[in-house]
């Protein structure tokens, strides 16, 4: 089986955590046991969040004395791909060995009117309390946002419209290489409509969408989000909390969940099922191999046809 995983940007830094190179390098373990377990029966690509690691290189960047203007959202993108692809590929190195492994920085391609660029919602960075939140805003331009313990800056979160690496990646994946790639949702691009050269953009593309269109290119049978929660809930965070254990595309779009975290994870895997025909599912990371083997997590499924 052909699987896409969409690794949650908790898979290196958890929530509070200190986003020291060390503590990242000890999280890896986490996600190796996840998806070594499954790579040795499938074809596995890997994707993966950078919220926490590009958040954490604007604000260094935007302090830096010897910088005349902070770096652009693109090319720390672009940073963040290098760093997280390297501690994959050595762990996995260690984990599967003889297995062909690759990382690649991988571009995606948005549309210059995405109306997501006047409407910022993607949680860069680390939590603040809302007074500290308020100042770095004003200091520094940015858009914040509430998350769930906190205020976080917000980017914009175009929607993307192709991985221009893509027929690359499935070269790669037919070789029997496990490949990372599409981290970050891609280094976001604008192809000017005259000469298709490519400019970066001020954003961070929402990498379980980046995901779910990889996964319908690849052909893939699976696209696994995992998350740090075990699966979907209705309600979360309230009295009235409810798993959701399995659902159809239909079902997702019904449930309302928050454009800033499940959102995106609910609508990428609707669209994936949507186009494809194949299945999804939403969970925690260290119940990986039980989840693709259906004993846990959300499973999306297509829509029974009517009549």
């Amino acid at each position: 089986m052909r699987i896409v995983i969409a690794l949650g940007g908790n898979a290196l830094l958890r929530r509070g955590e200190h986003p020291d190179a060390v503590v990242q390098e000890a999280n890896i373990d986490r996600v190796t046991t996840a998806i070594a377990a499954l790579a040795h029966d499938h074809e596995i690509v890997i994707t993966h969040g950078n919220g926490p690691q590009i958040g954490l290189l604007a604000v260094e960047s935007a302090a830096d004395p010897a910088l005349s203007a902070p770096y652009p959202l693109d090319l720390l993108g672009a940073q963040t791909q290098g760093m997280i692809g390297s501690l994959l590929v050595r762990t996995l190195h260690d984990a599967l060995p003889g297995r062909r492994i690759a990382a690649l920085v991988t571009h995606t391609l948005v549309r210059a009117d995405d109306p997501a660029f006047e409407h910022p919602t993607k949680f860069v960075g680390q939590v603040y309390p809302h007074d500290i939140a308020t100042v770095l805003a004003r200091k520094r331009g940015w858009h914040i946002g509430a998350d769930t313990t906190g205020w976080r800056r917000v980017v914009p979160s175009p929607a993307p419209e192709r991985i221009l690496e893509s027929d690359s990646v499935h070269d790669l994946l037919g070789s029997g290489t496990l490949i990372i790639c599409a981290g970050g949702g891609g280094v976001p691009v604008i192809a000017d409509p005259d000469t298709g050269a490519l400019t970066g953009a001020e954003a961070v593309v929402d990498k379980d969408l980046t995901a779910a269109l990889l996964a319908e290119h690849l052909k893939a049978d699976f696209l696994l989000i995992l998350t740090d929660v075990p699966c979907v809930y209705t309600g979360y965070g309230t009295p009235e909390q409810q798993p959701v254990l399995g659902a159809t595309p239909a079902d997702l779009r019904r449930g309302g969940f928050p454009e800033g975290s499940m959102g995106p994870k609910a609508e990428a895997a609707a669209r994936f099922v949507e186009r494809t025909g194949g299945l999804a599912a939403i969970g925690a990371l260290d119940a990986a191999y039980e989840i693709v083997h259906g004993r846990s997590g959300t499973l999306v499924r297509p829509d029974l046809p009517a009549g």
